[in-house]
This record gives structure tokens, sequence and C-alpha cells, in this order.
């Protein structure tokens, strides 16, 4: 029966390496599973120097403190394919040495190959992950940790991807609902622009050499066209100034508290923004509960991703609360902040013992009205821009072709 050398860590975090009997290196994996210890590197006597040689193709590059390397379609499309290698069988070493040679970009093959030695050297893999924070958020690497303390890290994967995908398929959702608005919007604001400062002077100083009368519009459009074309470079940097001290104030928490409250009162936007930042921690939180990670440390990690201080702050008062033995549905109700229809779940998640599943119903209820209301709205929206536009270029016909049929009957 072969003999083979393996590396891992046991549950309880610790390096383990050793030699163990079986008929493949898929039962020693299995048996090292059984004995508690979850084998990173399996490799049969006498091959250890071949599989070292192996290894060393690729030279790993990557520096800590560098940008992430991994974009979030990457990043899922890579943990399935990693969770679904892991199934096959293959040691984790293995397995990472086929994301190495997969990878298209340099700095990616960097960082999963750095990956690989670090776990070759006897790391678990949640360590490693968490030292590259920027490619891995802290929902990640707890999730591995939990996989890995559970011996199912593979499935854990394959929950994670479905985590990512449907996080990044929500985000793109929103993006392309937007976009065409945005674009439309953009282009016609330039185009007035364009009109009001360039062309329409030129054609108003026909009208000011007749030294005539002329009509309410027509004064009206010169003098905006007079303010924009005289003031367009101050117009312009008072808004690159604005935004640019909009950014800074924003960075300060308070600015960013302030912001965050402001969004979530505004009619429309706000209603969307609270929905959005509910679903990512109801997702995010039912996730890493079916994986096995503890309530307190699941709430401290899922409240980062919904991108709105005020709403974190009232997780994390809520999190304080359970802490002291309350529920989780009482403190998030006392907050003001959630509405009855979340509380009322989870409470009865709660109360049935199937929280995870009410937290995942609540991601989808308002994933679905988030998608809802956004349909309807860039509708109304295009509408709305194409309404106004259509105003704004009457009032400057009007207002062009009022004095040349007043000068038309001056002459007949």
């Amino acid at each position: 029966m072969p003999v083979y050398h393996y590396r891992g860590y046991r549950n309880d975090g610790g390096a383990a390496a050793g030699i163990i009997d079986a008929e493949n290196a898929k039962v020693a994996r299995l048996k090292l599973r059984k004995d508690g210890v979850f084998p990173t590197d399996v490799v049969e006597q006498g091959h250890t120097s071949a599989r070292r040689q192996e290894g060393t193709h690729v030279k790993a590059t990557y520096q800590p403190g560098h940008s992430a390397t991994l974009k979030a379609n990457d990043l899922a499309l890579m943990t399935r394919q990693f969770a679904t290698l892991l199934v096959a069988g293959l040691p984790m070493v293995e397995a990472l040495g086929v994301l190495v040679d997969q990878s298209e970009k340099k700095s990616t093959k960097a960082l999963f190959a750095d990956i690989r030695e670090q776990i070759r050297g006897g790391k678990s893999l949640s360590a490693v992950l968490e030292s590259h924070e920027k490619d891995f958020s802290p929902i990640y690497v707890h999730m591995v940790r939990a996989g890995e303390a559970s011996g199912a890290l593979d499935q854990i994967l394959f929950r994670l991807t479905e985590f990512l995908e449907k996080q990044l398929a929500l985000k793109n959702k929103i993006i392309t609902a937007m976009l065409y608005p945005v674009f439309v919007l953009v282009i016609a604001t330039l185009i007035l622009f364009f009109l009001l400062t360039f062309v329409v002077p030129r054609i108003t100083d026909v009208f000011v050499q007749q030294q005539q009368a002329l009509p309410w519009p027509t004064v009206a459009m010169m003098s905006i066209s007079s303010f924009f074309a005289d003031y367009w470079v101050g117009i312009l940097g008072i808004l690159i100034g604005g935004a640019l001290l909009l950014r800074r104030v924003i960075q300060t928490e308070k600015g960013r508290i302030a912001a965050d409250r402001l969004i979530l009162r505004l009619p429309l936007i706000g209603d969307v923004a609270r929905m959005v930042s509910i679903s990512r921690l109801a997702g995010t939180l039912s996730t890493m509960l079916t994986s096995g990670v503890q309530l307190l440390d699941a709430l401290d990690v899922s409240k980062r991703v919904m991108n709105n201080r005020v709403l974190e702050e009232a997780v994390e008062g809520a999190r304080q609360n359970i802490r002291e033995g309350e529920t989780i549905a009482d403190p998030l109700k006392r907050s003001g902040e959630f509405p009855a229809l979340v509380t009322h779940l989870i409470a009865v998640g709660e109360r049935s013992g199937e929280m995870e599943e009410m937290l995942r119903r609540v991601s989808q209820i308002y994933d679905s009205e988030v998608e809802r209301i956004i349909t309807r709205a860039t509708s109304l929206l295009e509408l709305v821009m194409i309404f106004g536009m259509a105003i704004i270029v009457f009032f400057i016909v009007v207002a062009i072709l009022l004095p040349i049929f007043e000068m038309g009957q001056m002459v007949g």
C-alpha cells in the first residue's frame, strides 16, 4: 500500500505533518479529515522532491500593501474553480497551482503563487487570506475559517461563490439601470451648455444691433446665455471645487454619518439605499450563519457590507444588546432604522429556529423590490428628461423666432 507524506493543520489551527498509508491520495485525505486534520498537501513517498519542483516554476512577486489585484467577478469565478478542484479530490496546494497556471494576469498569478507557498509552509488558508486583506474581504476570510473548522471547506466555498455572484448581480443591475439615464443627462447638459455659451450669443448679437424692443423670452434667454458665456470658467471651477470639498468632508467620520443620514431621508433614493443595505446585511448574515460562523462575529462582519454608517451603528447597537442576552429583532426595531417587515421576519426566525431561512427571504424580498423600483424610476426619469429637454428647446426656439417675426412685421 502506498505511503504518503502530508502537511496540513488541525481544527484548532495548529500545523500538522507526517505520513499515512492509503490506497490513493483521495483516500489519504479522507482518512486525515476523519482524524481531525485538514490536509493542504498529500504527496506519495518518493515523489516529494518532484512535487516540490513542480511548484517552483512560478515565482511569487506579490508584495503586501499593493492595491487589490482581483476584481469581484474574477474572485467569484476563481472561488468556484477552487471549490470544484477540492471536490474533485485535489490537494489544496495542487488546486492552487492550477489556479496559478490558468490565471492570465501576472498580478493574479503572483497572488495565488504567494498563497500557495505560504500554505506549503504550514499556514492555514484563512490566515493567508487574511494577510491579503485588499483582495479578500473579512466576510471571505471568516467563511473560509468556518469551513476549515467544520471540515467542509469545499462546500463553504461553493456557498461563498453563490453569495459573491448574487452581490455582483445586484450591483450590475443597479449600474445597468442607471447607466442610460445618466449618460443621456450628461450629454443633454453638455449640449445645452454649448448652445447657451457659444451659439446663442452669436444669434442674439443680430437682435442687439437692431436696437429694437425684445420680447421677454428673448431677454431672459440672452441674460442666461450672457451669464454662462461670461462666467463658465468660474462655474466649472465652483463645481469641481465643491465636489472635491464634499469628497473630503465625506471622508471624515462625522461627514460620512451626516451624508448617509441625508441619503436615507431623501425621497425614493433613501428608500432604495435602505433596501439595498438591508438586503446586503440579510444575505451576508444568512450565508455566514449557514456556514457556521458565530452570530456576534457574523454581525460584526455583515454590518460592513451595508455601506451606510447610520445603519451600521444600529446593527452594532443591536450586537451589543445581543451580547447582553437580548434577541436580534428587538434592538433592531428600537433603532427605528429597520422596517417592520424585517424585524418581524427576524423575530419569526428566532422563535422557529430558522433564522438563516428568514434572513434569506428578507434578502430576496428586498432584491426584488429594489429591481422593481429602479426599473420604474429609470423609465419615469427618461420621460422626465425628454419632457424637460423638449421644454428647454421649445423655449430657446421661441426666444429666437419671436424677434425675427417682429422684424418681419416691421419691414412689411
